[in-house]
């Protein structure tokens, strides 16, 4: 039967991927993957200094890489739909016409004029300097519906911290997007950034957009900042759109590069893991995490009566259309993971899946060693990116798999906190959902979040949740269902592995989180 198909893209923190779905029953018909060809050779970034910038030519050339792997030997008519999602906070400087400065040959190689990645922690002291201003200009504190605490990882604190250090790209810049907005103005033709669809998802969070003060801060409060912002405001954007709409359909040149017709709508983007929660099936005071090398919580309630300090926001159709989503999350989990592996293998190599054997093994509690999981700054409660991760307790006896295991432990009761907090607010969890690569791989650490949470975990049977949701939202956009819930209950997966809590663990572990909690609190305010 040919039944309509829909395209789901993810533009994730290394590579594109392109899934191929059948819009009547979710079945998966093709996937593709693409490596960022640049980013896979560390151009652009120096870790040393949190830098981590992309190119859009490999966000370009990955597309239609992928999207041309998915269609081999499919009717092109057939797609009716495609959604997208990115990474975010990923803003870039633009011209008068949309198109980011790096694509021009005088910025082609600055780093300055290209993406700025979720993970670039460049802005910290122009972060810094929003909440300052923020909190003592006397009049509306514009953070308050995004934790009250402004991170680096966002809109605005990027754009200062560009448009302080580079000339260049002060004098160049017109205005400024979002990776999530780009890519659907490039692929239906409409790159103008006074007239792009920008995406409520993107605004909300990360650029204190909300409908209380007629979107954006006024331009007073974003010029008291720092007088770089004066005049930016009204080169961005008022309105913002859902991702259940449709921004355009696809541009003819589009349509040829990639092998579809000028039918296909193309929705508003929006961040990889608020579409992976819809991908994962979120439902009301469900908690989706999407575990990879952070993660991000998302969750969504019918309404919420007061701002929630402390996450990543709190907006209304974020995630789905109607109801309000907030977002928390780790900014590091598996990085984590990844880092004590490279240094392990400077002493030879070294296997994930024995490492987890072992460390499986040792009982909780059995040594003294703790951990910190804030190797990459803490993103939720209370975000704060100057913070660094920490071990204390090590002796000539501590193992690999001993340290793998607090590590690991480290990352769980960081997790732990962001479901606490919620619940300090009132904000109750009934449902814990993973998603993402970990939640895959390593049934260790899925145990451990039950025995730690005091929560059955249900992991999503799809691997690719976040292309999963950006193809539900397509099939919306392209009016193959009137709501995004229409999508999910037709499209959806559902879960394939859940794990229950050991209850003879839960006062061990109890114990070393409440220990996890105290040396955090210590380290904090000792400044380090």
């Amino acid at each position: 039967m040919n039944h309509p198909l829909t395209i789901g893209l993810d533009f994730g923190t290394d590579s594109v991927r392109a899934i191929l779905v059948d819009a009547t029953n979710g079945e998966i018909l093709a996937s593709s993957v693409k490596n960022y060809p640049r980013w896979s050779e560390g151009r652009y970034c120096d870790a040393a200094s949190n830098q981590f910038r992309q190119h859009p030519l490999d966000y370009l050339e990955s597309l239609e890489a992928v999207v041309k792997g998915v269609m081999e030997g499919v009717a092109k008519e057939r797609v009716v739909g495609i959604g997208v999602d990115t990474t975010g906070s990923t803003p870039c400087a633009v011209n008068r016409e949309g198109v980011p400065l790096a694509m021009l040959p005088e910025f082609a190689a600055d780093p300055d004029a290209m993406f700025i990645l979720w993970k670039d922690h460049t802005a910290i002291a122009e972060a810094d300097a929003i909440n300052a201003y923020a909190k003592s200009h006397g009049g509306i504190d514009y953070t308050m519906y995004e934790g009250g605490i402004y991170s680096s990882e966002w809109f605005f604190a990027k754009i200062l911290h560009v448009l302080r250090v580079s000339q260049a790209v002060r004098d160049a810049a017109f205005s400024w997007v979002e990776h999530c907005d780009w890519i659907p103005a490039v692929l239906t033709g409409n790159t103008n950034p006074l007239a792009m669809a920008r995406s409520r998802c993107a605004a909300g969070h990360k650029a204190l957009w909300h409908e209380d003060w007629g979107g954006l801060p006024p331009e007073e409060f974003l010029a008291g900042i720092n007088p770089l912002l004066a005049g930016l405001r009204e080169r961005l954007f008022r309105e913002t759109m859902t991702g259940d709409q449709a921004v355009g359909t696809l541009a003819p040149e589009w349509a040829e590069r990639l092998g579809l017709t000028t039918n296909v709508k193309v929705a508003a983007g929006a961040f990889d893991c608020h579409f992976g929660a819809v991908g994962a099936q979120i439902h009301a005071y469900d908690l989706v995490k999407v575990c990879g090398t952070s993660t991000c919580d998302i969750l969504v309630a019918p309404q919420v009566g007061k701002c929630i300090p402390g996450i990543c926001g709190q907006v209304d159709g974020s995630v789905i259309p109607g109801m309000i989503g907030l977002e928390a999350g780790q900014s590091a989990f598996g990085d984590v993971y990844a880092w004590f592996l490279r240094l392990l293998s400077y002493a030879g190599e070294v296997k994930l899946a024995d490492l987890e054997k072992d460390a499986a093994a040792i009982p909780p509690g059995s040594t003294d060693i703790q951990a910190l999981d804030w190797f990459n700054g803490r993103r939720t409660p209370f975000a704060n990116q100057k913070l660094t991760g920490a071990i204390c307790g090590l002796n000539l006896g501590t193992t690999a798999p001993m340290l793998y295991r607090v590590l690991v432990e480290s990352t769980v009761f960081g997790a732990r906190a962001i479901i606490d907090h919620f619940r300090a607010q009132e904000i109750p969890i009934r449902n814990v959902i993973m998603t993402g690569g970990i939640s895959r791989k390593s049934p260790f650490i899925m145990q451990m979040c039950a025995d730690v949470f005091q929560l059955p975990i249900k992991v999503a049977a799809c691997d690719q949740t976040c292309a999963l949701g950006s193809a539900m939202f397509g099939a919306v956009a392209a009016g193959l269902y009137p709501r995004v819930e229409d999508a999910m209950e037709h499209m959806g997966a559902g879960f394939d592995a859940e794990y229950f809590p050991n209850h003879d663990a839960t006062p061990v572990y109890e114990r070393l989180y409440q220990r996890y909690l105290t040396f955090g609190n210590l380290l904090e305010k000792g400044g380090f």
